[in-house]
């Protein structure tokens, strides 16, 4: 999920490009992205399309519903879940009950079993309680930040580093207390290719595992940033075998490449050599 391209629902006309575009993940918008008067209409192109899909199509499918006390939630829901979809975006929690209510709301749906729930962080409330939201339930396979609606009523500059880094650390916190992954917001300013770059390298030395993007442009940008590098993945694939070979001889800390390896360091590379895998860059 190195990088998740939003989609306007009530854009049908973009949904096979984006399809065949490089993004490993497609998050459909019925929330923001689409005006009052069409909603409805956009909610029945995507649900047409979702059930189009094939078996097997290569992407992480993600809709973005409106919010749960909107008077669209119910109704985004009975219309998206089904084969084709894979993680509802839940938008503006304001706390783990809201995501405790998305997933009972989820449970009533036929054909939910397996879909998870990516939760978005976009308040001072949900920010205080990530943890709590993170744990409200076992859909919850994820944290999403929401910058705009987080930093705007705030007003607090987009473009404060000091800020957004400590933002992300507490939600990767948050995220991983929970054993579960962390995603970067959208960069709005299209224009600004290398702000957008400066930002996605900076969660992913926090952990994150992807970056929003809102265009296509930024969409291999983040597919770059958020993929292991040579250099990693061969050092992890040493610290994989070098972890066997201590096994075997019953030594629980050894050294590879004149640094100590324990055991979290050794999940650490099992974890880039699975994602080098899933990404065809080595062998499985």
């Amino acid at each position: 999920m190195r990088s998740k391209l939003f989609v306007p629902a009530s854009r049908p006309d973009l949904f096979a490009k984006a399809m065949a575009g490089p993004a490993d993940v497609l998050s459909f918008d019925l929330e923001d992205a689409v005006a009052e008067p069409k909603k409805a209409e956009a909610r029945e192109a995507l649900a047409g399309f979702l059930r189009s899909l094939p078996e097997r199509h290569g992407k992480t499918i993600i809709v973005r519903v409106n919010a749960i006390d909107s008077p669209h939630f119910e109704a985004d829901l009975a219309a998206v879940v089904g084969p084709g979809l894979d993680i509802v975006n839940l938008p503006k929690p304001s706390g783990p009950d809201d995501v405790r209510g998305c997933a009972a709301a989820l449970a009533r749906c036929p054909g939910s079993d397996g879909v998870g729930i990516l939760a978005n962080i976009e308040t001072p409330r949900a920010l205080r309680l990530a943890r709590e939201i993170a744990d409200a339930s076992d859909r919850v396979v994820g944290l999403q930040l929401g910058w705009a609606d987080l930093l705007g009523p705030l007003a607090i500059a987009r473009d404060n580093p000091a800020a957004i880094a400590a933002i992300q650390l507490q939600v990767r916190l948050a995220a991983g207390e929970a054993g579960i992954w962390a995603y970067d917001g959208a960069f709005t300013d299209v224009a600004d290719l290398e702000g957008f770059r400066r930002e996605a390298e900076g969660a992913r030395r926090l952990g994150f595992v992807g970056k929003s993007a809102i265009h296509p442009s930024q969409v291999p940008i983040a597919n770059e940033v958020f993929r292991p590098s040579d250099a990693e993945i061969a050092h992890a694939q040493r610290v994989v075998r070098a972890a066997g070979e201590a096994r075997a001889a019953g030594v629980g800390v050894f050294t590879v490449d004149g640094k100590m390896v324990d055991p979290p360091i050794v999940r650490r590379a099992e974890g880039v050599v699975a994602i080098a895998v899933r990404l065809g860059l080595v062998a499985g």
